[in-house]
């Protein structure tokens, strides 16, 4: 009978995933420490232990180890906004559950924040390392839909428009100038002012909608 168990990953798996990590953490605590601008991708081979034939294996530029290095610490803030907002007790509350993580994540260095945002907007879709930055960021829609058909009652188009409303508003808003010296809870403020204005017209149109017989 054949065993159900997942085969073991092959010596040549487990020591490219052991490089990884030593990448990961290696360009992690150099772009932490300087800055994505005043850090090259031999100090990061060097750190790693390995050549920089090797580091481009992995990661084809800087800029996409950026995105590998961000891309870890995003997903750990998106998980522990999921579980807090899972006990909020209010739309807004739930939606900025979701939203203060994120916004500490992507400030713990304010330069490389924003240089991540713009490689997720102007860099290659079909690279992995932005690829899975995007994935992230549905991730993040799809909790917004969530919470908006749960709490607001909304369609799931309705609720998918105003997901992306929220999250252009929190992407706008990290990217801005306006705000390279504002604390986290500063922006976590502006952002929450916006998410509640939407809201606010979303009620105000359905209520107007109910009113001429126009909703669905």
């Amino acid at each position: 009978m054949a065993s159900s168990e997942p085969a073991a990953p092959s010596r040549r798996e487990r020591n490219k995933q052991q490089k990884l990590a030593r990448i990961t953490a290696a360009a992690g605590e150099l772009f932490d420490r300087y800055g994505i601008d005043d850090v090259t991708t031999l100090q990061i081979a060097d750190a790693a232990d390995i050549g920089t034939g090797t580091l481009f294996l992995y990661a084809r530029s800087k800029a996409e180890l950026l995105l590998l290095v961000q891309n870890t610490h995003y997903a750990d803030a998106i998980d522990r906004g999921l579980a807090a907002s899972a006990a909020a007790t209010s739309t807004i509350a739930a939606i900025m559950a979701l939203v203060e993580p994120v916004v500490e994540c992507n400030r713990r260095q304010v330069d490389n924040g924003r240089t991540y945002l713009r490689e997720l907007v102007f860099g290659d879709p079909e690279e992995p390392h932005h690829r899975r930055g995007l994935e992230l960021i549905q991730r993040v829609d799809d909790a917004y839909v969530d919470i908006l058909q749960r709490d607001e009652q909304l369609t799931a188009t309705e609720a998918s428009l105003l997901a992306r409303t929220i999250s252009a508003a929190m992407f706008v808003t990290l990217a801005s100038a306006a705000h390279l010296r504002s604390t986290n809870a500063q922006i976590c403020l502006d952002i929450r002012a916006q998410v509640q204005a939407v809201l606010r017209t979303e009620r105000t149109d359905r209520g107007k909608d109910l009113h001429l017989g126009l909703a669905p």
